[in-house]
């Protein structure tokens, strides 16, 4: 079992792990990788069922995680790696001609993919169907889906929702990573969302707000969505685009934008070493 502290210093490396990764590849999304990074590492290592050497695409008998906002595969690879799902040093390879680490996640590269991802607003209607298939089968495990605020603009989001809450998927647990940033700026200053709290209790589901970046308030927020009533869950977790790393945080500016060389030491300057970088 993870203490607060282990998961602090897993979510320090995988931190480190996406910088390098994004730097390296002079492309890529460091800055929602960075706001979702405690919650990811919250999944892998502490809530989900599953085990890499047992993983199939088939997803029975253990949990499913899909990544519906696909261009977060920074914080997807590291986690994954990290868990044991493929070799760290593969992540060196991120966006690089014939690499296994596409931009954006693809199944059959690697173990521990579920679902390709790349546009908006598919993964939250496959983790669906998993969860749907999970409760057909008498498979008591759960689907989980990380969505992002920007990402909520789209239809099929909430066309998943009402599907959700009409077959009472209670073994979906759906998350948001709401830092109120997107790739043109603000949420509220594209096409704002307005209270998601509020919407999605009006689509049916339990909603759980808790703080993306504090452990304590992930776990329990996680723990909450166990809760077996017949309602899917969504757990809204406030974060910080870029946290973690001072000169990213809280902007726009760094959603899709690779740090330089120079920039990259300055940011690994400011998260702890803790598994070894890759």
């Amino acid at each position: 079992m993870k203490t607060i502290q282990d998961l602090k210093d897993i979510a320090s490396q995988v931190r480190r792990d996406i910088v390098r990764m994004v730097s390296a590849a002079g492309s890529g999304h460091p800055g929602g990788s960075l706001s979702s990074t405690d919650i990811m590492t919250a999944l892998y290592f502490s809530e989900m069922d599953h085990n890499p050497a047992t993983w199939t695409r088939d997803a029975k008998g253990q949990d499913a995680f899909i990544l519906s906002a696909g261009h977060l595969a920074p914080v997807y690879y590291s986690v994954l790696a990290r868990a044991g799902y493929f070799d760290p040093k593969l992540m060196g390879t991120l966006r690089k001609f014939g690499s296994d680490l596409q931009g954006h996640p693809a199944i059959g590269h690697v173990k521990g993919i579920f679902q390709p991802s790349g546009s908006l607003g598919q993964g939250l209607s496959a983790a669906a169907g998993i969860a749907l298939a999970k409760q057909l089968d008498g498979d008591p495990h759960r689907a989980f889906v990380l969505c992002g605020d920007g990402e909520s603009e789209e239809g099929q989001i909430w066309e998943a929702a009402m599907f959700a809450a009409h077959h009472k998927l209670d073994n979906l647990v759906a998350i948001t990573d709401w830092n109120g940033q997107q790739i043109d700026g603000p949420i509220d200053s594209v096409a704002g969302v307005g209270e998601l709290n509020e919407k999605w209790l009006a689509f049916g589901w339990d909603v759980i707000v808790a703080d993306g970046h504090d452990f304590e308030s992930i776990l329990g927020a996680l723990e909450l969505a166990r809760k077996k009533d017949g309602k899917p869950k969504m757990i809204l977790f406030k974060t910080e685009m870029g946290h973690g790393v001072d000169f990213m945080a809280g902007t726009h500016k760094w959603h899709g934008k690779a740090p330089s060389a120079e920039q990259c030491e300055a940011a690994l300057a400011q998260l702890k070493e803790t598994l070894g970088d890759y």
